[in-house]
């Protein structure tokens, strides 16, 4: 299984994603859900672009990582 690592942009407001993995991954999408799409359509690419793996399905996980702060009233 392929590990992806999702983190929030809050000045761009998109999800980042990349991995080691797969090599030149690195690509964005405002929601953790279009993400997702993006990501099984931009990772077979990848693998056969960099790695020549081509007819067969790249399972992933993504670990997601957002920061915020909680202020005080």
């Amino acid at each position: 299984m392929l590990e992806i690592h999702a983190q929030w942009d809050d000045e761009a407001r998109v999800w980042v994603a990349t991995s080691e993995d797969v090599p030149g991954l690195v690509t964005e999408a405002t929601s953790m859900s279009a993400l997702v799409e993006r990501l099984k359509v931009v990772i077979p690419a990848l693998m056969e672009l960099n790695c020549g793996v081509t007819g067969q399905a790249f399972p992933f996980h993504i670990t997601g990582e957002r920061s915020a702060v909680a202020e005080a009233a």
